[in-house]
C-alpha cells in the first residue's frame, strides 16, 4: 500500500525547523501510527523574521538551503504555517453548502468582521458543526483572514530557496494537529505556544478549534526587559533569563533583572489567563481541562507553574512526538529529550495535509 512522506516547515523569529513524517495507507487520518522520518533546525538572527513575517528574505532562505543541505530532506514540496497580529480569526456561522461554495461566499459575507478589506485578505473557513436553526441549515466555524503581505513574504522566502510551497495552514491549527491526539482528542485543552514574539492560543475541545488568539508577546520580550535593565548583551541576558526562572529567590544583583523578568511574565500570563476568561464566559459548561505549553518560550523555569496558579487549571509541556514512530533517518528519541515542544509546529505542519 501507498505510503506518503510530507514536510512541515516553520519559520520562526530565531529558526527555521522542519520535520518530515511518513503516513500509512489512509495518510494522516489512516490508522497507522505516523512515523518522524527526518527533522532538523537552523537558527538564523533575530530580526530577520518580525512578528511572524519574513522582513529579510536572503538571510531566511539561505538559513532554509542549508538545513535543506544539512539534513538531507528528499523533496521540495512543504507546507508552511502563517500566525501573527495580522492574522485574524473569528468565529462564523454560514448557511450550509458545500465547501467550495461557501469558501468562494466569503468574500461577500464577511467583509463587516474584518479589519482589512477582503481584497487584501486570503480568506479560508475552517468548518466546526453544523445545526439546524430557524433560518435553516447553518455551519459554525472560524473564519481566518490573512493579510495577503504577510503570506506573500514567507511564500516568497521559501520559493527563494528552491522549495515549493504546496499549502499555507494558520499555526494555531497546525498546533491542533500536531497536538490533539490520542487522550488529548478526547478532552478540551488550551494549546498555548509561546514563540519569541508571538504567542498563539487555541482552544480545542474534542479534537476541533473552537477559539484561536494570537499575542504580540513571547520570550524574547523578557530577554529584552533583562538586558535593558541591566544593560547586558542579548545573549548574557538570554542566559541570565534561564538561571532566573519565575517565581525563584534570586541572589542581590540579580534582583533587577528578576523584576524586569517577573514584569514580562505576568503580563503574558494574565493575558493568557485573561483569554481563558473569555472563553469559559462565552462556553458556559466547557471548561478547559487542560493546559499544553508549546515553543521556546514554554521552558522559562517556573513559567508552567505560575500559570497554572494563575488559571487553576493543570499545565503540561507539550510533547509532539509522543503519538509519532521514530524512523532510523530521525535518529534516536532520546536525542529530541527537552526540544519535543519547539517541535509541535513543524510536526503539526506536516499534518495539515489532511486539512
Amino acid at each position: 500500500m501507498a505510503r506518503t512522506r510530507v514536510i512541515g516547515l516553520d519559520i520562526g523569529t530565531t529558526a527555521v525547523r522542519a520535520a518530515q513524517l511518513e503516513f500509512g495507507p489512509g495518510g494522516p487520518s489512516g490508522k497507522g501510527q505516523p512515523a518522524l522520518v527526518r527533522y532538523g533546525e537552523v537558527p538564523i538572527p533575530l530580526g530577520a523574521v518580525r512578528d511572524g513575517e519574513v522582513a529579510d528574505q536572503q538571510v531566511v532562505s539561505q538559513a532554509i538551503r542549508q538545513l535543506w543541505a544539512v539534513q538531507k530532506f528528499d523533496s521540495k514540496d512543504v507546507v508552511i504555517g502563517v500566525g501573527n497580529q495580522r492574522v485574524v480569526v473569528r468565529e462564523l456561522a454560514l448557511p450550509s453548502m458545500p465547501m467550495a461554495q461557501l469558501r468562494s461566499s466569503l468574500p461577500f459575507q464577511v467583509q463587516e468582521l474584518l479589519p482589512m478589506s477582503t481584497e487584501e485578505a486570503l480568506l479560508d473557513f475552517y468548518p466546526a458543526q453544523e445545526v439546524q436553526t430557524d433560518q435553516g441549515r447553518m455551519v459554525h466555524g472560524l473564519l481566518v483572514a490573512a493579510v495577503r503581505d504577510t503570506v506573500t513574504a514567507n511564500v516568497l522566502a521559501v520559493e527563494s530557496a528552491g522549495l515549493r510551497p504546496t499549502m499555507v495552514d494558520l499555526n494555531a491549527f497546525a498546533l491542533l494537529r500536531g497536538m490533539a491526539r490520542g487522550e488529548l482528542a478526547q478532552r478540551t485543552v488550551a494549546l498555548v505556544d509561546i514563540g519569541a514574539r508571538v504567542t498563539d492560543v487555541t482552544i480545542v475541545a474534542h479534537g476541533v478549534p473552537r477559539f484561536v488568539r494570537t499575542v504580540a508577546q513571547g520570550g524574547q520580550d523578557a530577554t529584552d526587559a533583562i538586558a535593558r535593565a541591566i544593560n547586558a548583551s542579548a545573549s548574557d541576558a538570554e542566559s541570565l533569563k534561564r538561571q532566573i526562572g519565575v517565581g525563584f529567590a534570586v541572589a542581590p544583583e540579580l534582583q533587577d533583572a528578576s523584576d524586569a523578568l517577573h514584569t514580562v511574565a505576568r503580563n503574558l500570563v494574565e493575558t493568557v489567563r485573561n483569554t481563558f476568561v473569555y472563553y469559559a464566559g462565552n462556553n458556559p459548561g466547557a471548561g478547559i481541562d487542560v493546559v499544553v505549553l508549546t515553543g521556546g518560550g514554554a521552558h522559562l523555569p517556573g513559567l508552567g507553574q505560575y500559570l497554572s496558579s494563575a488559571s487553576r487549571l493543570p499545565v503540561t509541556l507539550g510533547d509532539p512526538l509522543a503519538s509519532l514512530s521514530i524512523a532510523r533517518t530521525a535518529g534516536s528519541r532520546e536525542a529530541y529529550a527537552g526540544r519535543e515542544s519547539l517541535m509541535a509546529l513543524p510536526v503539526g505542519l506536516a499534518f495539515g495535509v489532511a486539512a
